[in-house]
This record gives C-alpha cells, structure tokens and sequence, in this order.
C-alpha cells in the first residue's frame, strides 16, 4: 500500500496545480497539467503493478486512461473538429473500458439499491438540459447511458471505485451544464469540473489496484488452506 500512495505522488501534485490554475485563471500553467495527468495516473498504475503479473484488470484501466487522455485533450489533439463531438467519443470509449471492467472482471456484488439513483439522474439531466442540446440530444443521451453504467457498475466494486464513479459522474454532470447552459454555471465550476474529475478517476485507479491486490491475497489464501 505505501508503494501505491508514493506513486500516485506526482499525480496529486499535479492535479492540485492544474485545479489551482484554473481557480486563478492561469491558463498558461492549466493547459499543460491537464494533459500531464492521465499519463501520471498510467504511470502510477504501471508502477504499481511493476514486478507483479499484469492482469485483464489492468489492462482495461490503462486503456480507459489512454482514451481519457485523448478526451482530455480533444481540442489541442483534434484542432480541425469540433471538440464537444470528440470529447463525448473518446469519453464514451474510455467509459465501455470502466463498464466492462466494474460489471465483468472486478464486480464483488450485486448492484445496491441506492445505485439506482443513476437512473433518475439520467432522467433529470435529460429534462433540464432538453432544450439546449439541440443536434446533440441522441449523442449526450447516450453517452448519459454509458456514464451511469459506469457508476453503477462502480458501485458493485470496491468501495474506492465506487466513490470514484460517483465523483466522475458528477464532474460530467457539472460539465454538461457548463457546454449546454453556461449561463447558469458561475466561473468556479470550472475547477469543481476538474477537481471531481481528478478526484474520480484517481480514486477508479487506486480501487483497481487494491481490488486486484485483494484477490490476489484471496487466492493465496485459499490455496494455501
């Protein structure tokens, strides 16, 4: 454990400096770190998992960081297309990596009854937000599909990758109102969007590796016996 909480180091500190910039209006300094911290995150992952066998686990949270990442980065990686289109594409990939990984390889129970509260957040998103999204109501409600299976596939799995998905939740949540009414949104969302988002998916990648450890050990455990 204190070699997972070493490496996700540089990750924290960056993640701090990024949101601080935003609160501050630096965008000079945002930019950059924005695009330092899926990378940081991987390689956390990576050291982590360094000297020990590399799983199905494993792979499907480095790929869901790399697509993060690419959505991250949509408008610098992508400057000939529309960014929102780009951000939901490589969002929504990232997000069938996190649902095949919650609901297929690390799921330890049953969907809680609380985690249906994802569906009436759907409901709600789609309804307030209905009139602004224009072209784009079959596309966000879709990709409003994808993010609440990923929560409530969260919510079936260690208890820091459901904490995880709830704070990825509600940093989309907060950025769909950010795109569709920024009218409504005062400035200081702007952080509050990066710094659940951070939050999140640190969390998801810390939970991974726990949950992976733990069945290891649980394995072990019974083989021994």
């Amino acid at each position: 454990m204190r070699r997972l909480w070493i490496a996700f180091i540089p990750y924290i500190v960056v993640s701090g400096v990024h949101v601080a910039a935003l609160a501050a209006g630096a965008e000079a300094l945002a930019a950059p770190t924005k695009l330092a911290l899926m990378p940081l995150l991987a390689l956390a992952v990576v050291w982590t998992a360094w000297g020990r066998a590399w799983t199905t686990a494993h792979t499907l949270l480095a790929i869901a960081l790399g697509l993060s990442w690419l959505g991250d980065g949509a408008a610098t990686f992508f400057p000939g297309l529309p960014t929102v289109p780009m951000m939901l594409l490589w969002f929504g990939l990232a997000h069938l990596c996190y649902i095949w990984l919650f609901w297929r390889v690390l799921a330890v129970r049953r969907p809680p009854l609380w985690s249906a509260v994802y569906v009436v957040w759907w409901v709600v998103l789609l309804a307030v937000l209905w009139p602004s999204l224009g072209t784009l109501l079959v596309p966000v409600a879709v990709y409003g599909l994808v993010l609440g299976a990923t929560a409530a596939g969260a919510a079936r799995c260690h208890p820091l990758i459901a904490w995880g998905g709830a704070f990825f939740l509600a940093s989309d949540t907060v950025l769909a109102f950010r795109l569709f009414v920024p009218e409504a949104m005062p400035g200081w969302t702007s952080p509050v969007v990066m710094l659940t988002y951070c939050t999140g998916q640190g969390l998801i990648a810390a939970g991974v590796l726990v949950a992976v450890r733990a069945r290891r050990s649980a394995v072990a455990a019974e083989v021994a016996a």
